[in-house]
């Protein structure tokens, strides 16, 4: 495979080529030369107006449904997924059926991505089956390829387990990662309680839930010097607290999701349910304290929680409707439409790209001679309408579908592979 890829920015805060304009010149899978100019013959050449070329993008957090819930999306669909939302790898959630709390289910999940252009990163269960009463086996699905430990959409509730959980992993300086969401806060509740809320006559869920288990991970934390990754933040408290905790030298890191920086609770007035998530889309002020902590570093980076579900799932009445947008294909789209001018393409790339890879101990990437190819093509100017004649992902329960939105995402090459999107 020879790659040509002509007059493209170079986004790389790693790379001595960071900013600059250059072609880049890719030979089975390695970076053969990157200069100002080259002549070269290839069997692929890329150029399009505004083209951009960073390290490959991490996807922190998704749910490919497999096994159990085939019927929603699949590993090889998932994976063509985030290939066309120029994610080079992903993190698996664990919430199957049976749960990934085994070496059985972690090499089944990565025999099913393997030989894929997309590197899969399974996410191990923190407790037996996400039932929150017993450990999981997390050294053994650790030594077998689980990349971190979680019980994913049913985060920790038991202030004791979770205790046990981030003791176990220093053993291997692992992580945990938890959604913070307090069950017992939340429970009943269908969206964020404030105005929009009582105005709707919907049960609300509290800041607090999310505050709370904020407050007490962070507790733990610092009892254990263990390392956590709080994954979906939505509330200005959450990223203040959460601030406060990395001052504090903290092993404490975090991630965001498209959605929560682009939409707020208003958009539920509508009662539809492709707005409900878990934690829930919260209000205006709490959007843009999340775009201040993405900007000054506090949010480390993106997690997409491309949560599939079938139309039965979502089209019922709201309070039965079940949780999440699948909406990795279109992820970085939905990140740069509401952010451009706001958050510069290089702190956006940081946070998709490097920082990632350097919390979940993965390899580096630099745009560099002779190292492997694991690039995201893209451009910043251009648009993309999502429509349910090119949706990729098997379920359609995203509320970006038919609105035109900012850049485009033209491929990725990875594992000697090249992906381009049509």
């Amino acid at each position: 495979m020879q790659v040509h890829i002509r007059k493209a920015r170079v986004i790389d805060p790693q790379s001595a080529y960071h900013d600059k304009v250059a072609d880049l010149l890719i030979e089975d899978g390695v970076i053969k030369n990157i200069a100002g100019s080259i002549n070269a013959k290839a069997d692929t050449v890329i150029e399009a107006k505004g083209l951009c070329v960073s390290p490959g993008w991490v996807d922190v957090f998704a749910d490919y449904r497999e096994p159990g819930f085939e019927h929603k999306e699949t590993i090889e669909n998932g994976l063509v997924t985030a290939a066309t939302g120029g994610f080079t790898d992903v993190l698996l959630a664990p919430n199957t059926q049976p749960a990934l709390s085994t070496k059985s289910g972690i090499n089944y999940v990565l025999g099913k991505a393997k030989g894929n252009t997309v590197n899969l990163h399974p996410i191990g269960s923190a407790t037996q089956n996400t039932d929150g009463k017993d450990l999981a086996e997390m050294m053994d699905m650790r030594e077998n390829g689980a990349i971190a430990f979680s019980d994913g959409w049913k985060p920790v509730q038991n202030a004791n387990l979770m205790l046990k959980a981030l003791e176990y992993v220093k053993a291997f300086h692992g992580t945990i990662l938890q959604i913070p969401v307090d069950a017992s806060l939340s429970t009943g509740g269908l969206m964020n309680e404030g105005i929009v809320s009582t105005g709707l006559g919907m049960a609300g869920i509290p800041n607090l839930a999310e505050t709370i288990m904020i407050h007490r991970d962070i507790e733990l934390l610092r009892y254990t010097n263990s390392r956590l990754h709080i994954t979906g933040v939505s509330t200005a408290e959450g990223v203040s607290m959460i601030r406060k905790a990395k001052a504090e030298g903290l092993a404490i890191t975090c991630s965001v999701t498209p959605y929560h920086l682009a939409l707020t609770d208003v958009f539920l007035t509508t009662y539809d349910s492709v707005y409900k998530v878990s934690p829930p889309l919260r209000t205006e002020d709490d959007r843009q304290a999340l775009i201040t902590g993405l900007k000054d570093g506090t949010i480390d980076c993106i997690a997409s929680h491309h949560r599939p579900q079938e139309w039965d799932a979502k089209t019922k009445e709201f309070e039965y409707a079940a949780d999440g947008m699948a909406v990795q294909e279109i992820a970085f789209n939905i990140l740069w439409h509401s952010l451009n001018g706001i958050i510069s393409i290089e702190r956006l790339i940081e946070a998709m790209a490097i920082i990632p890879r350097d919390i979940f101990g993965m390899e580096t990437c630099e745009i560099k001679k002779g190292n492997k190819a694991v690039l995201t093509i893209f451009t910043t100017s251009g648009f993309n309408t999502l429509s349910l004649n090119n949706i990729v992902s098997a379920s359609h329960n995203d509320p970006f579908i038919g609105r035109k939105l900012s850049g485009k995402v033209l491929g990725i090459i990875n594992n000697h592979k090249l992906h381009l999107n049509k």
